[in-house]
């Protein structure tokens, strides 16, 4: 390397220049100096006087402002309590109510409880009683309330069940659109938005408001999405809009739960979710969880030297008085937001799923020094409850789904028993529906299944009223069924934790909601007596040996209907797997006694078939947004066989066998019930696709899907449906040699097997438009093939998905089309599904009630896979809501042998019906039906 010219050292004769000359340069110099000096001083004045000025330069008003401001900064908004004579959300003109003869659940253990004995569940009781409510408060609860005012409306509740509004505290409602036409949830312009507003893009004309008040929920905290680690402002809403909810206008500002509180809420989010939407590599982040941390990090950072700087400019003006200080009081909109949280001035919810984010938010916490009222999602808390009560400033609750998991990795290490274990930790679950992710219309049923799965009662319905109320800073106003409280009130059908409970009637601070309420015929039904015997862990152990269950009350394999009598002394007897008697079986038992036969113990036992997973790709896709553990999307062209594809022992499989669903039907898909190819039949309980009888059938049906999910690649339903006619009638032409070799497996050969009636034909569909066209197609199909044969069949065909079907159910049973159900309970996720049911009290039945009626074949399948699992759950809402119109076996059926029928399965044949069954411990329609055993494949599966 060559050396650099040096130009700036002094040459040989400057430094023997005679001292004259050197006097001289040293005066030059310091002249330039002096020069630089006042110029750097005159400018370091100037930029001074932009930011510090002479009192007397500053306007006095504004300073005297900024001085007010110091006291709402200082100021920490203390939560609503104490007694009102008046709501202040009532609108004048609504008359007071008296609620007659209810069963009321108050949301509070009885007074003198003390708090370890009503952790523990005591103290918590219904009490029958009237209520009597007005100015949008409840003023009394007592027996023969008396004395009321003229106008007051009476309502007879009739002993029914009556419980403060359900309050979800996860909600995108009104940030979306039905139908999925608009999205306003998420700012994804960057990643730090915590400045945003989601009031800003709520859309008070939502019709899925009604939707969502019709299952009892008042109020929802509105957050943005998690799109973003910080996401921004939340809002608490009440879903009472417009003249016909008793309001006196459409408006978000009229639908502020508590206008006059000051509260306010944010939502933070951790983990993949904004890794995913910024983590672009090499250009923008954040890319991990590493980035994820440092963005919380400098963001709170900026947000506490803000806010010193604003105490620092009070403490002056304090000290000095505001008109002496020389510059105005630091704001800047950008921070307020997270200045405030700070300050303690905002309740911080944070979506968080796994450990390192959710112990890296607990360091957040501390370091800034904020508290965190809830982490959302939070599927691997339960694991952790020593580390979440690090958390500065108090342990944050859980919001979480009852058994919503697995959808990606990290939901992955997800249980069932969350809400239990955190509940037994001195921690406080909540359920919630995250809607669009879950219908919030039944975030109930969250609930429900939660106490399903051990979670005491009362901490259960307190999960979804009391307990989200605290949280949000409202639990003086809404919650609780109590004197002073808003007049937030659901009168329920049935236990609001038993499968199928609708509201009757709604009240939103005094006004009643629905004007005309459909109220579905069911017996009275006293409250469910808690059983703590659900918080027992169950293991699963495989049995070659006979077993003896005693117990048994009911059996549908054998008896059909057939309730059993004297049930202490009914058994049933396994032996290699199979039920060889269910009875008293007096000499079986005496042979077995004698040879020491484990016997085993259960409650009100339930003998079922097994349940079958129809189309929801159970054992194709272990986790929903994971593609290395899929088979994989099915080709647009061609025709693949899901039994290839077929990958057992993984959790999605393992759950749905222990909630008794041991037989599936899948077929390949993209997403959800978007099908194309040949469906296989197998057992989940199965280790591999080589265990004999593990795959039951090769090919069950020929799936095609016409949602509009067959519209990608610009295409559109009518070329969808005319390229299946087109195929379809080349099928009907086509000579009739059997296809060999490859050409066996070719989507013309299947397609053939249809049209010969060989092959049912499975098309994914929600439009009732596009029902109609396709029930057109079949009879275009059906009326060439009459013109060619003497003796024709009809084309078997099956609609999946379904959500407009009751709109053509007439014409579906006309033409012989079955149906499976998938949502059974649709909320117009889609377009094609806008005009579903949503059932009482807006709707005089469900699309299931409709088919019915119409005597359409009709099965329960579910658009996703961690749904499996409460498939018997969804019969029995089915079951619980048909006012009569469907026996149990006929409910069992439509997750079981209905498929079969539709599919023309014999059975026998396939070595299915006397091997396959499940013992329950309860019924297994209803909330805490347990699966004991289940038979097949020549062994036992036994829980105990």
């Amino acid at each position: 390397m060559e050396k650099e010219q040096v130009e700036a050292l002094p040459t040989y004769s400057d430094a023997v220049r005679p001292w004259h000359k050197r006097r001289r340069r040293r005066r030059t110099i310091r002249l330039l100096a002096a020069v630089f000096l006042a110029y750097f001083a005159i400018s370091a004045f100037k930029i001074a006087r932009n930011t510090t000025k002479p009192a007397s330069a500053l306007s006095t008003e504004r300073l005297r402002e900024d001085h007010a401001t110091c006291t709402r900064l200082r100021t920490v908004p203390v939560e609503p309590k104490g007694t009102r004579d008046q709501n202040k959300r009532w609108v004048k003109g609504t008359k007071p109510v008296l609620i007659r003869n209810a069963t009321i659940w108050t949301g509070e253990p009885a007074p003198g409880t003390s708090a370890q004995d009503a952790r523990a569940g005591k103290g918590w009781e219904w009490i029958n009683a009237d209520i009597f409510i007005d100015h949008g408060l409840i003023k009394a609860i007592g027996e023969n309330i008396e004395h009321l005012p003229p106008d007051t409306t009476i309502f007879e509740a009739r002993g029914r069940q009556l419980t403060s509004g359900i309050v979800d505290m996860h909600s995108h409602a009104g940030l979306g659109s039905v139908g999925n036409l608009q999205d306003d949830v998420n700012e994804l312009s960057k990643d730090i938005t915590p400045f945003v507003r989601s009031l800003d893009g709520l859309d008070p004309l939502q019709p899925e408001f009604d939707f969502i008040k019709s299952g009892g929920v008042t109020t929802s905290l509105i957050l943005p999405g998690s799109g973003n680690n910080m996401g921004g402002e939340a809002f608490v809403v009440k879903f009472a809009v417009g003249d016909s909810s008793g309001r006196a206008e459409i408006s978000q500002q009229d639908m502020l739960a508590a206008p006059d509180a000051g509260l306010r809420w944010m939502k933070m989010a951790c983990g993949e979710n904004p890794k995913r939407v910024y983590g672009i590599y090499g250009k923008q982040g954040p890319f991990s969880r590493l980035g994820e941390a440092w963005e919380f990090r400098h963001a709170l950072e900026h947000a506490r030297n803000y806010v010193r700087s604003q105490d620092e400019w009070c403490a002056a003006a304090d000290a000095a008085g505001a008109v002496a200080m020389t510059t105005y009081l630091p704001q800047e909109l950008k921070w307020e937001s997270l200045g405030a949280v700070l300050r303690g001035q905002v309740r911080v919810n944070a979506h968080c799923y796994t450990i390192p984010d959710l112990e890296a938010f607990v360091r957040h916490t501390n370091e800034f020094k904020f508290r965190l009222y809830a982490f959302h999602h939070a599927h691997q808390t339960y694991l952790i409850p020593e580390v979440l009560k690090r958390t500065y400033g108090g342990t944050p609750a859980v919001a979480l789904f009852a058994d919503n998991m697995y959808y990606k990795v990290e939901a992955y290490t997800a249980s069932e028993k969350a809400g239990k274990i955190a509940y037994e930790a001195g921690i406080t679950p909540t359920y919630v529906s995250d809607n669009p992710v879950l219908n919030s219309q039944h975030v109930v049923f969250e609930a429900a299944k939660a106490y399903g799965y051990g979670l005491p009662y009362h901490a259960a319905l307190a999960g979804v009223t009391s307990a989200p109320a605290m949280l949000l800073g409202l639990g003086e106003r809404i919650g609780k069924v109590k004197a002073s409280f808003d007049a937030d009130i659901v009168l329920w059908d049935s236990d609001p934790l038993s499968v199928g409970a609708t509201p009757v009637q709604v009240w939103i601070d005094g006004a009643p909601q629905f004007q005309d309420p459909v109220e579905l015929e069911k017996p009275l039904s006293p409250p469910i007596k808690p059983e703590s015997s659900l918080a027992e862990d169950l293991a699963m152990s495989e049995l070659p040996e006979d077993i003896i269950f005693t117990g048994i009350s009911h059996d549908y394999v054998h008896n059909g209907t057939n309730v059993l009598e004297d049930a202490s002394n009914i058994v049933a007897i396994v032996k290699g797997g199979s039920l060889s008697c269910v009875g008293f079986c007096k000499n079986e038992l005496l042979a077995l006694e004698e040879s020491g036969t484990r016997v085993i113990q259960v409650r009100d036992g339930h003998i079922t078939p097994p349940f079958t997973a129809f189309g929801s790709a159970l054992g194709l896709i272990e986790i929903d947004a994971e593609g290395d553990t899929q088979d994989g999307s099915p080709p647009k062209d061609g025709i693949t066989r899901a039994v290839d594809g077929l990958q057992f022992g993984g959790k999605q499989l393992a759950r749905a066998y222990e909630h008794g669903v041991a037989k599936a039907i899948s077929a390949p898909t993209t997403y959800s019930i978007e099908s194309r190819g040949v469906s296989a039949g197998f057992k989940s309980g199965a280790k591999n696709a080589l265990e004999k009888g593990a795959v039951w059938q090769d090919e069950v049906a020929l799936h095609f899907d016409l949602t509009l999910g067959a519209k990608n690649d610009k295409s559109s339903i009518s070329n969808a449906i005319g390229s299946l006619r087109a195929k379809l009638l080349d099928a009907v032409y086509a000579n009739k040699t059997e296809a060999a070799g490859k050409a066996k497996y070719e989507e013309k050969a299947y397609l053939k097997r249809v049209v010969e009636s060989a092959l049912p034909l499975v098309l994914s569909v929600h439009s009732a438009d596009t029902i109609a066209a396709v029930i057109r197609l079949k009879a275009e199909i059906e009326s060439v093939k009459s013109s060619l044969q003497s003796s024709p069949k009809h084309v078997r065909l099956i609609i999946v998905g379904g959500a407009e079907s009751h709109l053509v159910a007439g014409e579906i049973a006309a033409a012989g089309i079955s149906v499976v159900l998938a949502p059974l309970l649709p909320h117009a996720q889609s377009w094609d599904q806008r005009r579903g049911l949503t059932g009482a009290p807006l709707t005089n039945g469900t699309a299931i009630d409709a088919l019915i009626s119409a005597g359409v074949t009709v099965g329960i399948g579910v658009e996703e896979l961690w749904e499996t699992r409460d498939l018997g759950l969804l019969a029995g809402i089915a079951y619980a809501n048909s006012e009569g119109k469907l026996g149990f076996k006929e409910a069992l059926d439509l997750v079981g042998a209905n498929f079969d029928r539709m599919l023309d399965i014999d059975l026998s044949q396939k070595g299915l019906k006397s091997e396959d069954w499940v013992i329950w411990e309860g019924s297994p329609l209803q909330i805490g039906g347990r699966v004991r055993a289940v038979g097949g494949l020549g062994r036992t599966s036994v829980w105990i």
